[in-house]
């Protein structure tokens, strides 16, 4: 009789709550903050915008590999940031509002489930991408700044989306999940990092990048905008 072939089970989401993140040792190569609203080819949607600018800061080697992106796109298209850089006492307050609002919708869910639950959503405040000036939200859209169909909206939450916002998500129509499919190609390409629970979250240098590639160190941690 001939064996039963069964497809393989697919790997483990990995959350930015997993110990493995914080085990990761800090480093930092020290590269300069650059604001994207001063570089020409990128496109930075003000929708998130703050007094100081902070939104829309990246290091420069993520915005080199931004810009190696973009040139990997099919013509027409363009990349569309949302939010780079992100305080950390404005992560915080981030994390501690959606597990909040979890705890309202889960009263049965423990302090331990709550913190990994939100962790989908918003990375606890002790491993913080967006802090280190690695990490962009970001989309496609047209020439003219029309943002294409990826599925969600960008910061849609796993409750609210009912996890159509994960990146692999089959709950999304042909033409998000090739649209998604496309951004993936260009970032990855360019050695950028997604989280999957966000189609959007992208990174290089941090935590979870460095997990995610070998690396024995991060090249960026937190950082304080000048």
């Amino acid at each position: 009789m001939s064996e039963l072939l069964t497809a393989p089970a697919a790997p483990a989401m990995v959350l930015l709550s997993d110990p493995r993140i914080a085990a990761i040792p800090l480093g930092d190569d020290g590269e300069a903050m650059v604001d994207l609203r001063e570089v020409p080819d990128l496109l930075v949607d003000d929708r998130l915008a703050d007094a100081a600018g902070a939104y829309a800061h990246l290091r420069e080697g993520t915005v080199e590999r931004l810009l190696s992106a973009q040139r990997a796109l099919p013509g027409g298209l363009r990349l569309l940031v949302i939010e780079a850089y992100r305080p950390l006492r404005l992560q915080t307050a981030y994390f501690e509002q959606y597990r909040e609002q979890l705890r309202e919708v889960q009263p049965g869910w423990d302090e331990q489930r709550l913190h990994v639950e939100a962790s989908k959503y918003v990375s606890p405040p002790g491993v913080a991408p967006h802090s280190t000036g690695g990490t962009v939200d970001l989309t496609l859209c047209a020439e003219d700044g029309t943002e294409l169909d990826l599925g969600t909206e960008v910061n849609a939450t796993p409750l609210a989306s009912q996890d159509a916002c994960f990146t692999a998500s089959p709950l999304v129509s042909a033409r998000a999940r090739g649209n998604r499919e496309i951004l993936s190609g260009a970032l990855r390409g360019a050695g950028m990092v997604n989280y999957p629970t966000e189609w959007w979250h992208w990174s290089y240098g941090d935590r979870y990048w460095a997990l995610a590639t070998g690396a024995e160190r991060t090249c960026y941690g937190p950082v304080e905008l000048a």
